[in-house]
């Protein structure tokens, strides 16, 4: 495929240079050679066998929970937060009084996501600007980094990526004018009936997206749930299943080379890149979602064999687990309304058949519980 111009470089009476968008998407079109064709074919094959296989869970919305956690932590992580996934978990059940600050990143991108498959569901709801900036707030507002961000709101002045000033900057996107024109583009680029293939247009969405850099902060974030929101929207999937962020993670440095090469026309290594991304990511859910089954399977069997009313009590339990895979007295509690004491002895039992082990072996008071081989399957 022949470099395609995205935009140029163009010098600003301020003394920098930005970059102005052409015309999205390009008049002569996108065409790509056969090798990224059949990467498409196989990556949409794995995506009607992930969607399929989805759909034999009995618990479908407890997977989908733990890969909402997985991809607000690996989405986060890009941007340089440290805390991980089981921070996020143990926050939610307020399990550790030990949780790193910035495990708040991750909860109100969790949030975000929460509030965007809402919004997609809604019979009237359009894929346009108004969704991102509505997912933007979700994502910034009260955040830690929140005085830097305006949530909700494009900006209104310049923004740069990498060094101290746009002048020294790794990457100017366009002036504000130029970045609302070039917003407009995208919004009908969604919304247009063109022969794009679907996942290769979700590509496309994200890097132009990235190029326009539209908040003054949380674009990566916004940009990559835009990813899925797309293919939701489109009927492409059943269910939100394909999230990208651990990808994007693993290859970080990749992922940023080719976003900055398809800034200057390199829209073929890009769509490579992310079909890869597809590949490997519904993959790895397909393997996830075959473990789950066995796992589950032999954890019931396991239930099966206690008395009745031990069995009972442990099989209200189990299928929670697969939501929230740590837990403490107070969660069971919560879930059963048994007694501090009833609920300590339904832990108690789980640890003895090896389902539930103590977080903290060390810890005499306030212990919380994980289903370790669980949250192993989707934890790096």
């Amino acid at each position: 495929m022949k470099s395609i111009e995205i935009g140029k470089l163009k010098e600003q009476r301020e003394g920098f240079k930005a970059f102005i968008l052409a015309p999205f998407p390009p008049k002569s079109g996108f065409e790509f050679d056969p090798k990224i064709l059949k990467k498409n074919d196989e990556a949409t094959r794995l995506l009607g066998k992930l969607d399929g296989i989805t759909k034999l869970l009995p618990d479908v919305d407890f997977f989908l929970s733990m890969y909402l956690r997985k991809d607000a932590a690996s989405s986060s992580q890009i941007e340089g937060t440290m805390a991980t996934m089981i921070d996020a978990i143990e926050a939610e059940v307020q399990s550790s009084i030990n949780i790193p600050e910035d495990v708040d990143d991750i909860l109100h991108y969790i949030k975000a996501l929460n509030y965007g498959m809402k919004r997609v569901q809604q019979d009237d709801f359009p894929m346009a600007l108004r969704f991102v900036r509505e997912l933007h707030k979700q994502l910034m507002d009260k955040a830690r980094t929140t005085h830097y961000s305006d949530p909700g709101e494009f900006r209104k002045s310049q923004n740069w990526i990498g060094g101290t000033r746009p002048d020294n900057a790794h990457f100017v996107p366009p002036p504000v004018e130029e970045m609302h024109t070039a917003l407009t583009d995208l919004e009908k680029f969604m919304h247009s009936n063109d022969d794009v293939l679907t996942l290769v247009k979700a590509a496309l969405i994200h890097a132009q997206f990235e190029t326009i850099h539209p908040f003054l902060d949380g674009n990566g974030r916004t940009g990559r749930m835009l990813i899925t929101f797309y293919l939701w929207k489109e009927g492409y999937l059943e269910k939100p299943v394909l999230f990208l962020s651990s990808y994007f993670k693993k290859h970080q440095k990749s992922y940023y080379e080719r976003l900055f090469g398809y800034h200057f026309g390199n829209v073929s290594d890009w769509v490579d890149f992310f079909l890869d991304g597809v590949i490997e990511i519904a993959g790895e859910a397909i393997d996830i979602v075959g473990k789950i089954t066995a796992l589950r399977e032999k954890d019931m069997l396991k239930i099966h064999t206690l008395g009745k009313r031990s069995s009972k009590s442990a099989s209200l339990v189990l299928p929670r687990l697969y939501e929230q895979p740590i837990v403490n007295v107070a969660t069971i509690q919560k879930w059963t309304g048994f007694s501090r004491v009833g609920s300590q002895s339904v832990i108690n039992r789980f640890i003895e058949m090896g389902i539930l082990t103590p977080k903290d072996k060390d810890k005499k008071y306030g212990q919380s519980y994980i289903y370790k081989k669980y949250i192993d399957m989707f934890a790096e």
